[in-house]
């Protein structure tokens, strides 16, 4: 090849850290001036830049909305064209440029004058347009970009990524974020799941809940058990109170003991002391309940909350199936 693969990629993450470095020895007290602007925001954070910039604009405004602050990322040049309407006073705008040059941006300052939003520009140059219509400058200082070129923006994109990131969780802790508020923001991920997802959201109720009287036949025990595909029934009284459970390893039990099944009764074959959890319980526990035992078991009957009436069972692959 033209070139040794592992050494430029090697010259790449050296200059770019070389770039953070500097970033880092440059904090001033610009960086507290600029979380406490943000953090005193009545409305919300515009995020914006050109270009590179504009791409790493939509990911810090993304982090700081997945964290607890709310913030939009906004394309200067649409902002021209009518989405500067999305800018009110109360908000902070916060820009991107290396250069601070950037015309996009700058033609947005006057209406940020006249909508009294505030700037935070996030530059290489501390002393640019940009930089002087600015309320408070971030210093991102840039040697070189990592492009043999030192044309595309890398290093300088970098800076400015890692300043947002650094921005966004100083926000996060400040605002005292803790995991149940990142679970209420990512609900479709394993954290969320595990501190949103309550019983009711998961079991099996209705036609799809197994249950048989106490009284019931054999014949309606094993027609609930493998018509609904459930692995085990509920055993209840006549108002629907748990009086035990019967599951298909109960069932083989009986058989490997050479005993005649249909001899017996439901309350022969049944556990009269089973394992439950009520509706309200978080579905993570009932996966503890089920998982964290010397003989992990399958399924839960699930009772109202404060009663013994069965209104639907779990099932361990419902849990599974849900990404808990």
């Amino acid at each position: 090849m033209a070139i040794k693969v592992i050494s430029e990629i090697d010259r790449v993450f050296q200059l770019e850290i070389e770039t953070l470095i500097k970033v880092r020895e440059s904090l001033n007290e610009s960086y507290t001036a600029a979380v406490e602007l943000l953090f005193s925001c009545t409305g919300k954070i515009v995020v914006s830049g050109a270009g590179k910039s504009g791409l790493i604009a939509q990911k810090i405004a993304a982090t700081m909305v997945s964290t607890g602050t709310p913030a939009v990322s906004l394309h200067p040049g649409d902002a021209m064209h009518g989405d500067a309407g999305v800018i009110h006073e109360g908000d902070v705008f916060l820009g991107i440029s290396k250069s601070g040059e950037t015309a996009e941006l700058l033609n947005l300052l006057p209406y940020l004058k006249q909508a009294k939003v505030p700037a935070i520009s996030i530059t290489a140059s501390n002393d640019s347009s940009l930089t002087r219509g600015s309320k408070i400058v971030l210093y991102t200082p840039v040697d070189a970009e990592a492009c043999p070129l030192n044309l595309a923006p890398t290093s300088s994109s970098t800076a400015a990524l890692v300043v947002g990131d650094a921005l966004a969780m100083a926000l996060m802790k400040l605002r005292g974020f803790k995991p149940e508020h990142f679970a209420l923001f990512h609900p479709g991920g394993q954290l969320g799941k595990r501190l949103t997802m309550t019983v009711a959201d998961i079991m099996r109720s209705g036609e799809n809940n197994p249950v048989v009287n106490v009284d019931g036949t054999l014949n309606a025990m094993l027609y609930e058990i493998t018509g609904k595909l459930s692995g085990a029934v509920s055993v209840v009284d006549d108002e629907g109170q748990l009086l035990g459970l019967v599951t298909d390893r109960d069932i083989r039990n009986v058989l490997e003991k050479g005993k005649d099944l249909f001899s017996l009764t439901i309350t022969d074959i049944m556990n009269d002391s089973p394992t439950y959890i009520s509706t309200d319980e978080m579905a993570v526990t009932a996966l503890d309940l089920m998982e964290n035992r010397e003989t992990p078991f399958m399924v839960l009957p699930v009772l109202e909350p404060n009663s013994k009436k069965v209104v639907g069972i779990i099932h361990l692959h419902d849990l599974v199936t849900k990404g808990l």
